[in-house]
């Protein structure tokens, strides 16, 4: 097992860097400043590609890190959410934390991390603080932020990209030119996507060079005017840029050079669009981050653009490289430049504005509104998918409510609904009670909202240690309700305090509140909090002795689950039923419900449902006499509670744990067991959930002779294809190397991720490595 220490967590970074030329020099530089300082912020205009070059870097240099992550802060407005935007990103669970920051740098501190920070310049001294505090403590982390201004802290080297190399005037052109300026280049790969015959040639080098020049090397100007050539020659493409510039520079002398030229390209792309085009754009410049195109016909029609129409002008848009499209787990999403955006939002007077954001709040508030409506039941995978991908759109909606006077109502509905749908499953305490107070602030009424408000909040509160705060929300929450007479509102009180005195060990009180919770929450109909309160209520009673009960309780629970279709509060509920098979002897069982409740764990990615559930099956395999996959189990589950920040409050637990850990201490001795564990605590979160399903073969066991290898669940060709995905090849790089169409080579991918349940290319690479360090085939 000793390859897989070599096995590195890529993070998120974009598999494929379309449009990426030259720039030699630079990312040897970036390398040479890596060593010698621990952050580089690469500065710059807008366009002038930041972005591009630290993903590239970044990609180039991650065999020296054990994780590379991008945290893109382009959607987000509020500086009091980088700290959990950079967390969340690493996957940092802040179930048991007050202070996010620490348990950041406490994980940051465990390993060679590479971190870029991009966009960071509308939210410069948050990011600075951050980067400060994470330097001082993890020694072995780099960064690199990228951002129009450096961020002024000690130790940085901010590093100015400069436009793509470009030939000098009267400077003659051979056909060696993309080689020689990177600015041609990028040109010339461009123009051959937007016509495929264009070829650089003696004819058209000229033009060539000139409007490179022209547009000074800025990347995003070069690729805006390369799609022209559909409809203009190059030499028609530099008549129509010299008229355009001379127009459009005289009112904006005390800009920046290279600002009035990218405007300028941008104004006239501008201008050269149909009015519903520049309308649309002008409207979806309002959006914080990417957006499906459901919301885009939701949001921005009406006064000139019909819902039908919309698609046609998406593509229009994305025709003229105004927009990119993106697949986020498998839903085709789409994204504009901040550049272009900002050139948008100019464009909007502000009433239209803050009319295009109340369409925008009210489309997200009616989309939570059916996330909870459809949470306790079969989409709940979905819907969590979903809410995760529409994060920087909820932000906004929140924002928006603050922001609007007489909105702050529809706010707090807004954030209580999130609280159940998205940032409790996700355990984002912090951002859920962050959110919530300034909510609970703003609307102050005395409605059945607040009461739950203020009871969700004290949920994240008690969950997160801090016990003090959660009394007193509480506490303050069931007043509310009592004074309404809301009993629904009672019964999430008395859950939410069963929950803490079932955590502390208080059963009898647990039990009391739990029978209160059943009761109110039958009465109103709410399944899936009485699905919550019947499992609670049941280890309750298990933990008090009354065994036969606690099992009819659990059983009540599953059954709800089970008759929905949900998911996630099953998974518990499995945890338990599993735990009571392997205390009456039935290990078998036992495993089967656990890694049933592992694949939900993975499907949600709950680091807390994957930590309990693999330390349950380490005790479980141990009595089954496999003592070394048990040692592995506990050695990958602590790793996955370290680097997801969760602290297990639960005492009942801490016993088997201990008795566990002690038998296989006397049974394998000190250093055999220590070394089981060490190996567990070495695989990546992927391969330790592979080998907890038993989808992977445990070569620390020695084959029988004779024995039939484990059969690949893949095709001949789909391994080829997990093969170049492992080598960090995009699916236009796949599909010439193996001679098949693109769109083919995207089904093969879409086939290897349903065969082995994965939702990422990282996954299929950790996946593909793994198995061959294991020697086994793919």
């Amino acid at each position: 097992m000793a390859g897989l220490r070599h096995v590195r967590r890529i993070g998120n970074l974009p598999a494929d860097l379309t449009s990426f030329v030259g720039r030699k020099r630079e990312l040897a530089q970036i390398r040479q400043l890596l060593t010698a300082s621990r952050l580089v912020t690469l500065t710059g205009v807008g366009g002038v590609g930041k972005t591009r070059l630290a993903l590239r870097a970044a990609a180039e240099h991650h065999r020296a890190f054990d994780a590379v992550w991008l945290v893109d802060l382009t959607g987000l407005d509020d500086p009091h959410l980088v700290v959990e935007t950079v967390a969340e990103t690493v996957g940092l669970r802040d179930e048991s934390m007050i202070c996010p920051v620490d348990g950041l740098a406490q994980l940051l501190a465990s390993q060679r991390t590479l971190l870029v920070l991009d966009n960071c310049e509308h939210l410069s001294d948050a990011c600075a603080e951050l980067a400060d505090s994470l330097l001082r403590t993890a020694s072995e982390l780099r960064i690199i932020a990228t951002s129009r201004q450096s961020l002024g802290i000690t130790g940085e080297h901010a590093m100015k990209v400069a436009p793509l190399a470009v030939p000098g005037v009267d400077q003659p052109l051979t056909e060696k030119a993309p080689e020689l300026y990177d600015g041609v280049a990028l040109f010339v790969e461009r123009a051959a996507a937007a016509v495929p015959e264009f070829t650089l040639t003696q004819d058209n080098q000229s033009a060539v060079a000139e409007l490179c020049r022209r547009l000074e090397g800025i990347p995003l100007a070069i690729e805006l005017a390369a799609v022209r050539l559909r409809a203009l020659s190059v030499s028609a493409l530099v008549e129509h840029l010299n008229d355009r510039y001379r127009f459009l520079t005289r009112g904006s002398r005390t800009a920046a050079p290279r600002q009035r030229t990218l405007h300028a390209l941008v104004n006239w792309s501008f201008q050269l669009l149909s009015t519903p085009e520049q309308t649309l754009w002008t409207r979806l410049s309002i959006f914080p981050g990417d957006f499906d195109l459901e919301t885009a016909e939701s949001v921005c029609t009406g006064d000139g653009i019909e819902r039908e129409d919309v698609l046609d002008l998406v593509d229009g848009l994305l025709d003229k490289s105004l927009l990119q499209r993106e697949e986020h787990d498998r839903q085709v999403r789409y994204r504009m430049l901040e550049t272009l955006r900002e050139f948008g939002r100019l464009r909007l007077s502000a009433d239209e504005r803050r009319a295009l954001l109340r369409r925008h709040r009210d489309r997200y508030r009616l989309l939570v509104d059916q996330a909870l409506a459809e949470w306790f039941g079969p989409q709940q995978v979905s819907w969590f998918t979903r809410l995760r991908l529409e994060r920087a759109h909820l932000r906004a909606a929140l924002e928006f409510c603050l922001q609007e006077p007489g909105e702050a109502e529809a706010g707090l509905h807004i954030a209580t609904l999130l609280y159940e749908t998205h940032w409790k499953p996700n355990a984002f305490y912090s951002e859920g009670r962050h959110w919530l107070d300034r909510m609970l602030k703003a609307a102050p009424g005395p409605t059945a909202m607040r009461a739950e408000a203020l009871c969700a909040e004290a949920d994240a509160a008690y969950t997160q240690g801090d016990i003090a705060a959660a009394e007193r929300l509480v506490e303050e929450g069931r007043a509310l309700a009592c004074k309404l007479g809301h009993s629904e509102a009672l019964g999430l009180a008395s859950l939410v305090s069963g929950m803490a005195a079932n955590i502390t060990g208080d059963y009898k009180r647990a039990g009391v509140l739990f029978e209160d919770a059943v009761t109110r929450n039958t009465e109103a109909g709410n399944t899936m909090r009485l699905a919550c309160a019947l499992l609670s209520l049941g280890t309750a009673a298990d933990y008090l002795g009354e065994r036969q009960r606690a099992a009819e309780l659990v059983e009540r629970s599953l059954a709800l689950s089970e008759a929905q279709g949900e998911s996630w509060v099953r998974s518990w509920v499995l945890i338990i039923v599993a735990l009571g098979a392997w205390q009456g002897g039935d290990n078998a069982r036992a495993i089967s419900l656990l890694r049933e409740s592992l694949v939900v764990g993975r499907d949600f990615d709950d680091r807390l449902i994957i930590t309990v559930g693999m330390r349950a099956l380490g005790w479980t395999l141990a009595s089954e006499g496999d003592l070394i996959g048990a040692a592995h189990m506990l050695g990958a589950a602590d790793k996955v509670r370290r680097t997801a920040g969760i602290s297990t409050h639960w005492s009942q637990h801490a016993e088997f744990h201990e008795q566990c850990v002690a038998s296989l201490r006397d049974k394998l001795g000190d250093d055999a067991f220590a070394d089981a564990v060490r190996q567990g605590g070495e695989w990546t979160l992927e391969h330790a959930t592979a080998r907890a399903l038993g989808t992977l073969r445990d070569t620390n066991k020695k084959d029988k002779v004779g024995e039939t290898p484990v059969p690949s669940p893949l095709s001949r060709r789909e391994q080829e294809v997990a093969e170049l995905v492992a080598q960090g090849l995009g699916n236009k790089e796949i599909s010439c190397a193996l001679v098949i169409a693109q769109r083919t080579a995207e089904s093969h991918i879409e086939h290897i991720m349903t065969k082995l349940g994965f939702k990422s290319r990282t996954q299929i690479a950790a996946w593909t490595t793994a198995r061959k360090a294991e020697g086994g085939n793919l």
